[in-house]
């Protein structure tokens, strides 16, 4: 009995983190997308054309996010032996652009449908009057998820939780150089009466 309810803690405290973690992600990436979507509305409109993104970047964010931790969870990318940190994060990086290119490429075929252009037509325009934005973006997001993967990696690197720990945890500040005696001078003596000794 106490290892089914150790078993079900775990599976629970297992749930909470996959959930914690895809909640976290997906709000990255929404925030992102969103970014981008807003910045492509504001250039759209000043051409007068209109566009509605109509809740795309939540839904590519929930989607990619879901990806991305299944990916996680089969080990896609897996590090090798030997392997430098630089090299994995560079290369799931890509992997995870390759993954994003092919749901945008399933949206514009989707958005095409409901503006009632054919899937072939919707491919065309994608390859080729939209191939610069496409281009582009997929830069930018290359770049958003850099820091994401190389997060994660450092993360598995250092410890479970310790990047987390070294960036928000308090740490006492170091005496400013001008409060150190100078060469020659005495030090100030702690407690017991002795000289507090110098650093190496």
């Amino acid at each position: 009995m106490a290892a089914i309810d150790g078993s079900s803690k775990t599976f629970v405290q297992r749930a909470k983190h996959e959930m914690r973690e895809y909640a976290l992600l997906s709000t990255y990436l929404f925030v992102c997308f969103g970014a981008l979507i807003l910045y492509k509305t504001a250039i759209l409109g000043e051409a007068g054309i209109s566009y509605l993104p109509s809740g795309l970047a939540a839904i590519k964010a929930l989607i990619l996010a879901k990806f991305i931790l299944l990916g996680h969870m089969i080990r896609l990318g897996g590090r090798r032996a030997g392997a430098r940190i630089v090299h994995v994060i560079a290369y799931k990086a890509l992997l995870y652009l390759i993954l994003l290119l092919v749901l945008s490429v399933v949206e514009e075929v989707v958005v095409g449908l409901v503006h009632g252009r054919t899937v072939a037509a919707s491919l065309a325009e994608f390859g080729g009057a939209k191939l610069p934005q496409t281009l582009a973006t997929s830069l930018i997001m290359l770049l958003i998820l850099i820091p994401y993967v190389a997060s994660r990696e450092l993360n598995v690197a250092l410890g479970e939780g310790r990047i987390w720990t070294l960036l928000f945890e308090h740490r006492a500040g170091q005496q400013p150089a001008e409060l150190e005696p100078a060469a020659g001078e005495p030090r100030p003596a702690n407690k017991s009466g002795h000289a507090t000794p110098r650093p190496l």
